[in-house]
């Protein structure tokens, strides 16, 4: 989908298109699960590591547990700090205790994630009624 110069992702929610809480783009998000995948791996090969090297549920379940964490105490997973984003709920406020674990496991199913909205919100994050702004 293509948006002209008057429309632009966020919107919709009365966010403005660029700079602090606009929403983050897809190249900015991407870096961010790269950086805390990596992080994961890293956790999982220093702590869980077998003979054969680690095991890819292990590192899915250490994945999730960082970011639940992450999330819960800071609002933002490392990659998320990092590349100057943060997770908030759409209706403003603190996020609840369960957002961060129900889109985190959304996130983890995968299919969710790479399905978005026109203002680029993945399932994820709708269903969790939260977005990811920059900071």
């Amino acid at each position: 989908m293509s948006s002209s110069p008057a429309e632009w992702p966020g919107r919709r929610l009365g966010l403005p298109a660029e700079g602090p809480r606009s929403l983050a783009r897809l190249g900015r998000r991407l870096g961010a699960i790269v950086i805390d995948w990596l992080l994961a791996l890293l956790l999982s090969f220093a702590f869980f590591r077998t003979s054969r090297g680690t095991d890819a549920i292990v590192n899915l379940a250490v994945f999730a547990v960082l970011t639940i964490l992450f999330l819960e105490l800071f609002g933002a997973t490392p990659g998320y700090l990092a590349l100057r984003m943060r997770l908030v709920p759409l209706n403003g406020g603190r996020l609840r205790w369960w957002q961060p674990i129900w889109r985190t496991v959304l996130l983890c199913v995968v299919i969710p994630a790479v399905i978005w909205d026109p203002d680029q919100r993945g399932v994820h994050d709708r269903w969790s009624g939260t977005m990811i702004v920059r900071i």
